[in-house]
């Protein structure tokens, strides 16, 4: 167990690269270039504090590699026939880290923590038709549901659905002690530096075969490039494909590359004029080029997306509306909404995530010029970005939001009426809640699709957010490293996995 306010690092830095020295030989030398933002798994959004945090707790269920639910600390589970009721038997042999058995208890606390709106969980939503949790016994949790809801199951195969034990969410201490149930125990950390982690020997999961991760954080994604090379890191995290795209012209290093859920989006802040007016918005839809900003911040290591990026629902962007740059469009539609000579506005990014953020924040800029409107390009550290993005305090921005691989849990708490982040949103009309809510009862596979392909097309049409494309994750690694399977979720979890050569 370890408290915020008494992290202390043994974890020595080397002067050349910032990489941790020789250390023993099953221990998995680690680097990536953001670090955690919060160590609470219910309210983080940001994918540095994701990658951590799925080390060391564990939801209900998981997503494997090809998007399956696979079992974490629910052994089987099954929903009634109506699918309103949602039961889960979890695996006996299931404990946190300080040897005490993960319950029933503590499934019901830790998603009464969720629901409850004082706690800020950024996936609230998923949840909110949870009506009951019963407990028949330490084994079993009853969910019941407000009526038929499929797509929860995969909403709970996320490390924000994380189950904590009931008595640290008595004491208060989930986000400031770190007590899970994952592979990895973090025995150390200096934020913004570095972070020791040592295999949870009692883990329900099975054996890893190694000893412990040591992490290393470096914000130039260039030095970890150097640290690979060098052997001075193992294996990495890369978000910037302008650097990973060099990993395989170096000797003894291997690139892994799944493509991602995860999409590049420009956020309109539709409470703030202008971009409260449709056609406003659509104006700045048909003045991208969203290949061209693809190509150029991205080296072209991707598609060009609409909102539905999973493989099951995702549809020829090229049908969405103005999906091809259309400027005498976009200058058409401003002059309609009375702003013929253009307005002003700030568009926000945040430094180091994703890398290409400035990159794209100039690219748009670029391109918004040419009918007449003038950005202004803000670059704020990654913790101040996040607290403007989660109070909706920016007129444009830059993000790399995270995916699903289903669109209901992936966009209710944005596009419903009681989402909880419609603070980011700033949007929401009666057919874009009708058809979520449609989504979300609907149990036939192909008439789910048919529903979230007419949300993609008026959501697109609607033009809240504009979205630009999908990327890749990227993870290097140096000979001897194997077992990691890159998945489009860009999970670390797959690191249980992982041998070492001698």
């Amino acid at each position: 167990m370890i408290t915020a306010r008494t992290l202390v690092s043994t974890i020595a830095i080397g002067a050349s690269v910032g990489m941790a020295g020789p250390l023993a030989a099953q221990t998995l030398n680690v680097a990536w270039s953001q670090d955690a933002t919060g160590l609470d798994p219910h309210t983080q959004t940001a994918f540095a504090s994701i990658r951590l945090l799925e080390l060391v707790y564990e939801p209900l269920v998981r997503l494997g590699p090809d998007l399956e639910i696979q079992p974490a600390l629910a052994e089987s589970w099954e929903f009634s026939d109506d699918a309103t009721t949602l039961t889960f038997h979890l695996d006996p042999d299931a404990t946190f880290h300080d040897g005490s058995p993960v319950t029933a208890a503590d499934v019901k606390a830790s998603f009464e923590r969720i629901l409850d709106e004082a706690t800020g969980a950024s996936a609230r939503a998923n949840y909110t038709s949870i009506t009951g949790i019963e407990t028949p016994d330490e084994q079993t949790v009853v969910f019941q549901l407000d009526g038929p809801n499929v797509p929860i199951l995969n909403g709970m195969a996320s490390i924000n659905a994380a189950i904590v034990p009931a008595s640290a969410i008595e004491a208060g201490t989930v986000g400031t002690e770190v007590m899970g149930s994952g592979p990895f125990t973090l025995e150390q950390r200096t934020p913004n530096a570095n972070a020791s982690l040592s295999v949870y020997e009692d883990w329900h999961g099975g054996d890893i075969a190694y000893d412990g991760i040591n992490v290393s954080v470096l914000p130039d994604e260039t030095a970890i490039l150097a640290a690979l090379r060098a052997g001075q890191a193992d294996f990495a995290l890369l978000s910037d494909p302008l650097v990973a795209t060099l990993v395989p012209r170096a000797e003894g290093l291997t690139l892994n590359t799944a493509p991602t859920l995860d999409y590049h989006v420009l956020q309109l802040n539709a409470s703030r004029a202008p971009m409260g007016e449709l056609k406003v918005r659509q104006a700045i839809s048909c003045a991208l080029d969203r290949q061209d900003i693809l190509d150029a911040a991205l080296l072209g290591e991707g598609e060009v997306t609409g909102p539905l990026t999973s493989p099951a629902y995702r549809n020829d962007p090229s049908n969405l509306f103005c999906y091809e740059q259309d400027q005498e469009r976009a200058r058409q539609l401003l002059a309609e909404a009375g702003y013929e000579d253009g307005f002003s506005a700030t568009i926000m990014a945040a430094n180091g995530e994703p890398p290409t953020a400035a990159a794209e924040a100039q690219l748009i800029q670029s391109q918004l010029a040419e009918v007449g409107i003038d950005l202004s390009i803000e670059m704020q550290e990654m913790n101040v970005y996040v607290d403007s993005w989660l109070a909706g305090d920016f007129d444009m921005a830059v993000a790399l939001n995270g995916g699903r691989a289903d669109p209901y849990t992936m966009y209710n708490r944005y596009w419903t009426k009681d989402g909880n982040l419609q603070n980011v949103a700033n949007y929401i009309d009666d057919t874009l809640d009708r058809l979520m809510q449609e989504g979300r009862a609907e149990t036939d596979e192909e008439a789910r699709k048919e529903i979230f392909a007419e949300f993609e097309r008026h959501l697109t049409e609607m033009a809240p957010w504009v979205w630009l494309y999908t990327g890749y994750t990227y993870t290097a690694q140096r000979e001897g490293v194997a077992g990691f399977e890159a998945t489009p979720t860009g999970s670390l979890f797959g690191l249980v996995d992982v041998t070492l050569a001698e």
